[in-house]
């Protein structure tokens, strides 16, 4: 059955009745996997959307690029870049910056979901790669950040390594729609990397993330296979297996005649 791409408003009126499915994906070929595997929604690099092929990868993704904000700018930067996103078929973008930045957007009616909890280019504030949230003081931090991007116009946020408690009580007393990664099932939707279900992370595994296919082994194998093909290669040429007569062009009996005395008169 042929699947629409969700709008705003249909995520909205899916809050709170089921639990969606979130990938963060970053070439046409995971695209085109979460799209023809069923899943909701992206978050994608926004070289991604701005690759021509891209819808026809993923006709109904809902789709969200995103960017640390240092390496997009100011409001007015991040203004410009989220319009350049949405031509190219973006759904929402996503935003780390600060509240007056997402409104800035959301102002312009750009779709915009910002990010509470652990946030990896801030965590330096929150004590690094751990969880946020696990005292009251800091629970109701997270609260208040929340009812900030709501006051911002924001339509959503992701909510990172939070107690799974205090992530499904936010997420009741919020319009905005949440996207958990590593914060439970209390939340609409359930994010993880592409790159953690495939296996192809050889480094530390986030608690919440899980190994679906071993990648790293198959791409060790293929390794292994491409330098044992270079190694037959060279020893092809070396020992003059290669080229042989099918994989040469030869001139015509009488052309090489002709060439050669022309050669040799010059």
């Amino acid at each position: 059955m042929t699947r629409t791409r969700p709008t705003i408003a249909d995520l909205r009126a899916l809050k709170g009745k089921r639990q969606l499915t979130m990938l963060r994906v970053t070439t046409l070929e995971e695209a085109e996997a979460a799209e023809r595997a069923g899943v909701d929604i992206v978050s994608i690099p926004p070289e991604l959307i701005l690759d021509p092929h891209y819808r026809d990868a993923a006709p109904s993704l809902f789709s969200m690029p995103g960017e640390n904000f240092y390496e997009i700018g100011t409001a007015d930067d991040f203004v410009r870049w989220s319009f350049r996103m949405i031509k190219a078929g973006a759904d929402a973008v996503y935003c780390s910056a600060s509240y007056a930045t997402i409104k800035r957007m959301a102002d312009e009616a750009v779709p915009v979901i910002g990010h509470v909890g652990l946030i990896p280019s801030r965590k330096t504030w929150t004590g690094g790669f751990k969880a946020v949230g696990k005292t009251a003081d800091s629970a109701l931090q997270v609260f208040e950040a929340v009812k900030q991007l709501e006051a911002a116009g924001a339509f959503g946020a992701e909510i990172e390594v939070v107690p799974v408690e205090v992530a499904e009580a936010i997420s009741q007393r919020t319009s905005l729609f949440m996207l958990s990664m590593g914060a439970g099932a209390g939340c609409d939707a359930q994010y993880l990397f592409a790159e953690d279900i495939l296996g192809m992370n050889r480094g530390h595994m986030p608690r919440h993330s899980k190994v679906y296919r071993n990648f790293a082994a198959e791409y060790d194998r293929l390794q292994a296979e491409r330098i044992a093909a270079f190694r037959e290669y060279v020893s092809d040429v070396e020992n003059n297996a290669y080229p042989r007569e099918q994989h040469i062009v030869r001139m015509p009996p009488d052309e090489l005649k002709a060439f050669m005395a022309k050669l040799d008169a010059a």
